[in-house]
């Protein structure tokens, strides 16, 4: 999520556990501390590929910030002149604070490494979307009137309850679109299939599923308003007869074990060379990719040489205020028909229902 988001969050946990004691300063310190874990964005690890699944990383474990958390409240019980409050006190204050943040990023698409420095892919259950105003917002009032009004507890209390519902709502909301879904991937034969359900941005009523089966990436969008209308599966190509050379390379097993099955590979021309690119289909939209990767590169019949990974700015990494009012429309009318294949390359283009 957003830094705002994550902050307002964190005030209002901290406002919840310490408001009562510590008024509006227990709001703006759980702020701060839970902002922390971003800070990883100033990290360089050296190439675009290991920015981009090194983020969300060693800042955002449990073992980490719960240790980093400990401290605190061992540092706040010896020198903070609130001598009342208990050490387990500080301890919920700092711990709760702090592991709000990777907690609210399991919510969404991007993968965190919670369990960081284990050895396991990045936990994602994507319910909401990277940016929600209807989440942000009853916890950024929260924040507002505790400043304003010096009571730390009333209001933070409120906008966790009400964030919390609408991630409850987000949860079951994902549950009716699931249950929608499955009788048309029976139909495919596809149920088995590696599957992505995530919210369309900003918003909880639209959802866009990803299913994955070879060499067919299918895509459909369900909406909670859509009625008894059935999805409709658009396939694409995802050039999986590359995929073995990108797993051979060391920066291509990388992006499989941070988006597993969820990438596209195409071969591009580039400087008069041929580019071996990889593209995670997860992020963005299907023709607004937001994350794609020079891997290697080779003149024809040749081998691929490992390159220093860069991101690639292609047409399918745009903003298109036209598409987002498209999707807008989506979200309340089924009738208002979106066919993600209208954005995307023809050649990726394998078969569009007839109603696109």
């Amino acid at each position: 999520m957003d830094t705002l988001t994550h902050a307002v969050l964190g005030a209002a946990v901290g406002g919840t556990v310490l408001g009562r004691r510590l008024g509006r300063k227990a709001v703006l310190i759980g702020a701060v501390v839970t902002a922390l874990p971003d800070l990883d964005v100033f990290l360089d690890y050296g190439d675009a590929v290991l920015n981009v699944t090194e983020h969300r990383g060693f800042s955002h474990s449990v073992f980490v910030l719960t240790g980093l958390g400990t401290l605190l409240a061992l540092l706040a019980r010896r020198f903070a002149p609130a001598r009342d409050i208990t050490l387990g006190r500080w301890w919920a204050f700092f711990v709760l604070s702090m592991l709000s943040h990777p907690l609210l990023d399991v919510l969404t698409t991007y993968g965190t490494q919670l369990w960081w420095p284990l050895d396991v892919r990045p936990s994602a259950w994507p319910v909401v979307f990277i940016i929600d105003p209807l989440y942000t917002l009853p916890l950024l009032a929260a924040f507002v009137i505790a400043l304003a009004s010096g009571n730390g507890f009333r209001a933070p209390a409120w906008g966790l309850a009400i964030s919390c519902a609408y991630l409850a709502f987000a949860m079951l909301a994902k549950g009716v679109v699931e249950h929608r879904l499955e009788p048309v991937l029976a139909e495919h034969g596809i149920e088995d299939a590696p599957r992505l359900v995530q919210p369309t941005p900003f918003n909880t009523l639209l959802w866009r599923a990803t299913i994955i089966d070879g060499d067919r990436h299918y895509e459909t969008l369900v909406g909670l308003l859509d009625g008894a209308e059935a999805p409709m599966l658009e396939i694409f190509h995802r050039g999986a007869e590359l995929e073995e050379d990108v797993l051979a390379l060391e920066m291509g097993e990388r992006l499989d074990w941070f988006a597993g099955p969820y990438l596209r590979y195409e071969v591009r021309q580039r400087d008069g060379r041929e580019t071996l690119i990889a593209t995670d289909v997860r992020l963005g939209f299907p023709g607004f990719y937001a994350f794609s990767y020079a891997l290697a590169t080779r003149e024809e019949g040749e081998t691929w040489q490992p390159l220093k990974p860069t991101e690639m700015l292609t047409p399918d990494t745009r903003v298109d205020m036209a598409a987002l009012g498209q999707l807008a429309a989506r979200v309340f009318s089924p009738e208002a028909r979106l066919c993600t294949s209208d954005f995307v390359t023809d050649r990726w283009v394998a078969d569009v229902p007839a109603a696109c």
